[in-house]
């Protein structure tokens, strides 16, 4: 058994989405017994974090990003860090590395494919030797199509005997708002991007997240227009995010030995409607993700773009955050033809409300699981490192509603 101080850290705790999961780890401290603190840089923050929300039982540490000794000693003291600073290809590359020395468990919110490539190959087998599970995407991205996928499988070979070898989600409907943090990571992403050419081709390829980073399989690139969709009989358009949730969905089915088998493909898009009119609401998606690819870091548009966003820090207001919502589709094609549909309807805002709680409960189950002698390591997926067991958590903890609409 490996005694440690605490079971959890949240570091970052002083950012906007730090605060958000602080805020519900104290809002539920009678309902177990985890034992959390808080780090950042900044001490004077964190003391004001805890009186002004009242957890004056949690310890506080300074941590920095940039100093690996001082991750190290922060990461001795808990079995688990769940981190929400970002960019995390310019500030988490250390805290994997703390993590992983010394056998602390990690989660995070990363949307960043080309680096947790890099982290990937850089830590693997280290994490594996050290039995460190490494989860990433344990919020929006890519929480629901990770664990939406596991479900929607789950039903399948109940109800039909077999897995679904197709898989398609689509955005129904959103409300929500958008941090600078999260607006931070994106064009930080495209910055790196535009210095390294090999980064797009990092993101760009749908297998770039599989344990082999050169597997070939059926799968194609994410849809980049607007199109007639057969399931659900309207018109589609691109989903932003899609190019992280496929990827962290395939590398689960890869880590499950291909058990859906090797013809399985999955794909994410916006449903937009029907008619002419699904098909110009489609369009209307497209050109705000046009504007964005043509602001190059440097150029007149990319410092217009970034004149009109929330700078990091910054964030919807908590009315906003409690009256958000989320609700996506799953269709499933069966081997013979037939089509299957599932609804999965989330309560509060989804980059934030409800991310901060899918954040908590992951660490949650990490520090619960801690101890266990049987427990593998390495970087896992929010399906692969919880299981079907923590389908239970999000509805009751998270408000994350699973429909099978086909009875």
């Amino acid at each position: 058994m490996d005694s440690r101080e605490l079971d959890l850290i949240v570091f970052g705790a002083t950012g906007f989405t730090g605060k958000l999961v602080v805020e519900y780890l104290h809002l539920k401290r009678n309902e177990n017994s985890i034992k959390w603190g808080m780090a950042g840089r900044d001490i004077e923050k964190l003391n004001t974090l805890k009186e002004s929300i009242g957890c004056d039982y949690a310890p506080a540490f300074v941590a920095d990003s940039n100093h690996l000794d001082s991750l190290i000693q922060m990461t001795k003291k808990a079995k688990v860090v769940a981190s929400t600073v970002g960019p995390y290809a310019r500030y988490g590359s250390l805290l994997v590395e703390a993590c992983v020395t010394t056998g602390t468990d990690y989660c995070d919110l990363s949307g960043e494919v080309h680096w947790m490539r890099k982290m990937i190959d850089r830590w693997q087998e280290k994490a594996i030797e050290n039995k460190v599970r490494l989860v990433h995407c344990c919020g929006f991205d890519s929480i629901p199509s990770d664990m939406g996928v596991l479900w929607m499988q789950d039903r399948a070979l109940k109800k039909t005997g077999s897995y679904f070898p197709h898989i398609s989600m689509q955005l129904l409907k959103i409300s929500g708002g958008f941090s600078g943090g999260t607006f931070e990571s994106m064009f930080n992403i495209r910055a790196e991007a535009e210095k390294d050419k090999s980064i797009y081709k990092v993101i760009m390829r749908p297998y770039s997240l599989n344990p082999d980073p050169e597997f070939r399989g059926p799968d194609s690139r994410d849809l980049k227009g607007v199109k007639w969709d057969p399931f659900s009989r309207g018109y589609v358009a691109p989903f932003i995010m899609a190019t992280i949730n496929t990827r962290v969905v395939r590398r689960s089915h890869a880590l499950q030995n291909f058990q859906y088998g090797d013809a399985f493909t999955y794909e994410e898009s916006i449903y937009c409607g029907r008619g002419w009119k699904g098909k110009l609401n489609g369009w209307k998606i497209l050109l705000p993700l046009a504007v964005v690819r043509l602001a190059k870091p440097g150029t007149w548009l990319y410092k217009l773009v970034r004149s009109f966003l929330p700078k990091p820090g910054q964030g919807p207001s908590k009315e906003k955050i409690e009256n958000g919502f989320y609700h996506l589709r799953f269709w499933g094609k069966s081997a013979d033809g037939k089509v299957y549909a599932a609804l999965l309807n989330g309560k509060r805002d989804p980059g934030y409300g409800a991310t901060s709680r899918m954040l908590a409960e992951s660490a949650i189950r990490l520090a619960e699981s801690y101890d266990k002698s049987n427990k593998s390591g390495g970087f896992l997926t929010p399906a692969t490192a919880f299981g079907l067991e923590f389908i239970e958590v999000l509805q009751e903890k998270v408000g994350m509603v699973f429909i099978w609409d086909n009875e």
